[in-house]
């Protein structure tokens, strides 16, 4: 059964609702299919699952893009009701003759909706009795299948292939009109003359050819000589040795040695480097300047120009001045596809670019094309502007102010750095830290990574070129415990921000992410940071989503802990590849937090969105 339907417009405004049904709806799937579906770019899926406690919907939906109506039908997943799409398209179109944008109530419209939805079901109850119908003559013709096979197995066995082809050479002679005595001879020859042939192959089964071994003796003779001269050439080369390097016998100008001179007890004697460092590009404003896009934009368009010419200028400039009457999807594919091409080649996953662009095409469907523009940059602007909401966090990424919020509770800021191996976890927890000292923050460092070798030397280095306290227990030692005895170590020090450095583990290790959630749910930190490469493409969809996966399935707690931002690294050495913070962040929802960008403490810095969708769509 239908359990609601809902007409409201893009801005929020409901129009009309079922009273018919009036069914009270468990939690909210409405407004969680606006936050997580349709804000988010997701719209150009089939439907929407929504769980709610003792209550499982699905939700379907529509959109009017030319009057910027949305049409929501929510029924129990149980159901699989087969008459909700249609009942959809019905209701869109009864719907749009009615509609007046000054017009706020439309309560004659129940009437037309008890017409559609009975005429929806009807047609739905038929369909599905056609197709129980249909069913029987198949199995009926499968019966008669498997008698005619069983009988005549016997003739099959008793003629043979040769008269059984014998006999539909006969029939297709009949079709001619003239010289079917001809046919027949010309049949018989070859019957005759096949007969012969296995004969013959059967009698000399057992001789054997002087001819073909004199033929492969001739080829393996030539096979053999090529060989051999290919053999000479390679000796030839081998002969050819490499000249011994000359050293020079002058000392090194340069510092080749950059370790931390000793002292006699033992002890690192390491400079305060913090000061030497400089602003962090956290606190710097990046210009972002559009001219060189859009001097290429001006070259790419110049060069499609022959192209456009070849569909004809007159019709196309026609077109462009009279505007379409409305968009639909065989106009949009072609823009879409280069579109959709575009960003896989900036290490967009291809599932991701997929989604964008059906949910870009469900924006524009039925949308009338104004005058004097294009339908590539139509679909160009629309998916920047969906790139341009999933980039830009939804909510606040100020840690500076949650620290401080925290620090009025008298209690110390925890941030967790997760993520696979190698992707620079400790390196740029300690660019946070120098980032968070230059506010007159004090960090402490938590050396979780208990697994690794060296990790907590690695560690211990930052935080004494930083000259920050770190809690430390050694190795093989159990990283939830670790991290609660430094948070509490912390509280007693005054401590007001601890950042847990935790190892690197593949996303589909389980005992490794078994500990990871038993960390997370123990120490419930204020902020989860998944660091992440900006190398990755395809697998960034896997890494994100298989770990808030894991994290769900795990947690002991009914509302569980999932990533709350994301750290890209090795941001510098990916040219215009940008798409990893797309897949990212569209995978998962987190906002991106730090781009880390080199190798020294100053090289973290903020996602600038702008530039990223304009170097995604260029």
């Amino acid at each position: 059964m239908l359990e609601q339907l809902l007409i409201f417009t893009r801005g929020g405004l409901i129009l009309w609702t079922c009273k018919e049904l009036g069914n009270a709806l468990k939690g909210s799937p409405i407004d969680t299919l606006i936050r997580s579906c349709l804000l988010e770019e997701r719209s150009g899926a089939a439907s929407y699952n929504y769980d709610a406690p003792g209550a499982a919907y699905t939700l379907k939906w529509t959109f009017h893009n030319e009057l910027g109506l949305v049409f929501v039908a929510v029924y129990q997943r149980i159901l699989h009701l087969l008459y909700v799409d249609d009942l959809l398209a019905m209701v869109k179109q009864g719907f749009s003759e009615i509609y007046d944008p000054k017009r706020m109530v439309y309560d004659d419209f129940d009437e037309t909706f008890r017409q559609l939805r009975m005429e929806a079901e009807a047609r739905a109850s038929e369909l599905k009795r056609s197709k129980q119908v249909a069913v029987k003559p198949v199995n009926n013709a499968r019966k008669q299948g498997q008698d005619q096979k069983t009988g005549f197995g016997e003739n099959k066995k008793s003629n043979s292939g040769l008269a059984d082809g014998g006999d539909s050479e006969r029939t297709k002679s009949h079709q001619l009109e003239n010289g079917y005595s001809n046919g027949n001879r010309v049949i018989e020859s070859k019957l005759t003359a096949v007969v012969n042939g296995k004969e013959n192959a059967s009698s000399n089964v057992g001789a054997f050819d002087v001819n073909k071994l004199q033929k492969l003796r001739s080829k393996g003779g030539k096979k053999t000589e090529t060989v051999v001269n290919k053999g000479s050439k390679e000796e030839s080369k081998k002969k050819v040795t490499k000249k011994n390097r000359v050293w020079d016998e002058k000392p090194v100008e340069a510092k080749l040695d950059f370790t931390d001179p000793v002292g006699e007890n033992g002890e690192n004697n390491i400079e305060v480097l913090a000061a030497d460092q400089g602003q962090s590009m956290m606190d710097k404003e990046e210009v972002f300047s559009s001219d060189s896009e859009d001097e290429e934009d001006e070259e790419g368009s110049q060069g499609s120009k022959p192209d456009a010419k070849k569909k004809g200028w007159f019709s196309s400039m026609f077109q462009s001045i009279s505007g379409k009457a409305s968009l639909d999807k065989a106009d949009l594919e072609p823009a879409l596809k280069a579109l959709k091409d575009r960003l896989m080649t900036k290490n967009v996953a291809e599932e991701i670019a997929e989604k964008l662009c059906e949910s870009v095409a469900a924006s524009l469907e039925g949308k009338k094309l104004a005058s004097f523009t294009r339908i590539s940059s139509t679909v160009q602007n629309a998916m920047e502007e969906a790139l341009v909401r999933i980039l830009t966090p939804r909510r606040s990424i100020d840690i500076l102010r949650d620290v401080h919020t925290a620090q009025e509770q008298k209690k110390p800021y925890v941030v967790v750095f997760v993520g696979v191996n190698g992707v620079g976890k400790s390196t740029n927890l300690a660019k946070v830290a120098y980032w968070l000292l230059q506010h007159k923050v004090s960090v402490m460092m938590a050396a979780c990574d208990t697994f690794r070798s060296g990790a907590v030397e690695q560690l211990r280095t930052h935080a004494r070129r930083l000259q920050i306290p770190i809690f430390e227990k050694g190795y093989e030692k159990d990283p939830a415990i670790v991290a609660k005895e430094a948070i509490q170590e912390a509280s007693r020090n005054g401590s007001e921000v601890v950042l847990v450095d935790t190892a690197g583990r593949m996303q589909d290790n389980e005992p490794l992410m078994r500990a990871l959630s038993k960390l997370i749910n123990l120490n419930s930190p204020d902020l989860v940071l998944f660091v992440g490469e900006a190398l990755v493409g395809n697998d960034a969809v896997d890494q994100l989503s298989k770990f808030n996966q894991k994290l769900a399935d795990l947690s002991t707690s009914p509302n569980p802990r999932l990533i709350d931002g994301i750290l890209l690294t090795k941001f510098d050495t990916i040219d215009d590849k940008v798409g990893a913070a797309l897949s990212m962040v569209y995978i998962s929802g987190a906002p991106v937090m730090f781009v880390g960008c080199g190798q020294s403490y100053t090289d973290l810095k903020k996602l600038n969105v702008k530039s990223i969708v304009k170097t995604l769509i260029k």
